[in-house]
């Protein structure tokens, strides 16, 4: 995606896609899965490492998944995932969110999960993904809200980490917060009230494996990854802060009865 529309704070160093090939469509789409049929055509936006598409495509078939992302390295891990589960019917390209390039009414389905919240214009994106919906078929968004994670016990450092996390964000172009304004945003982008639905989930991370994998990911996300480049290269922080957040995260991590959830906004939108 041009550098205008797309504001991908975390980059795909390898403590974020630890993070993104654990999700699943079960953890991370339940809301949708009663949509969808056999023979559909869904559009997986922003796919990642495409586990989620994996998944999407088992339960379409023989319908097919169209998997895109705006970095191509990343849909070459797209491609494994469907490749060892046997999805035969997925194919993948590289799109711009904001100006995909499909007819109108290309598919049944169109399914971005944690893209909004990287975008420069959330509204003309969804206004794209309702372009290329059939009519008749849903829009399907879930996002993350991050101003409403909440943990346990309060480790000095977290709330740093928070407040800095959606500065750089904002200061890269996108809105951390977006869970909560995903109605909002589908109204503004001409989904009649009456056609949008509205839900909330959450992952909850509380056994002492969970624990240690997403303190893990999230400390040497907090200095290794693209978002550690940002937040230096912006002037939102040093690495030695930076290295000081990590070890808040590990501090948390080893706590015995740590929990940590993180909410996220759907919202089902009728073509």
């Amino acid at each position: 995606m041009p550098r205008e529309t797309a504001v991908y704070t975390h980059g795909h160093h390898e403590s974020v896609l630890r993070s993104h090939r654990w999700r699943t469509a079960a953890n991370s789409a339940a809301y949708l899965l009663p949509e969808l049929a056999a023979g559909q055509d869904v559009l997986d936006v922003g796919c990642g490492p495409g586990t989620i598409t994996a998944d999407l495509a088992a339960l379409v078939a023989p319908g097919t998944v169209t998997a895109v992302d705006a970095e191509a390295g990343v849909l070459d891990k797209a491609r494994e995932a469907a490749a060892s589960a046997g999805a035969d019917n997925v194919r993948f390209a590289v799109a711009d969110v904001h100006a995909l390039d499909f007819p109108d009414d290309s598919f049944d389905v169109v399914h971005a999960h944690q893209v909004l919240q990287h975008v420069g214009d959330p509204v003309g994106a969804l206004r794209e993904l309702r372009r290329v919906c059939r009519p008749g078929g849903v829009v399907a968004v879930r996002d993350a809200d991050y101003g409403a994670f909440a943990w346990f016990p309060a480790v000095s450092g977290l709330e740093d980490w928070q407040e800095l996390y959606r500065r750089v964000a904002r200061a890269n172009g996108g809105e951390p917060d977006a869970g909560r304004r995903l109605v909002s945003w589908a109204r503004q982008a001409g989904f009649a009230d009456g056609a949008v639905t509205a839900t909330a989930s959450a992952w909850c991370f509380a056994d002492p494996g969970e624990r240690a994998w997403w303190s893990g990911l999230w400390a040497d996300r907090t200095t290794a990854s693209g978002y550690a480049g940002v937040a230096v290269g912006g002037g939102h922080a040093t690495a030695e802060g930076l290295a000081e957040l990590a070890r808040a995260w590990r501090e948390w991590g080893a706590a015995e009865d740590a929990w940590f959830l993180v909410p996220h906004g759907e919202i089902l939108c009728r073509a």
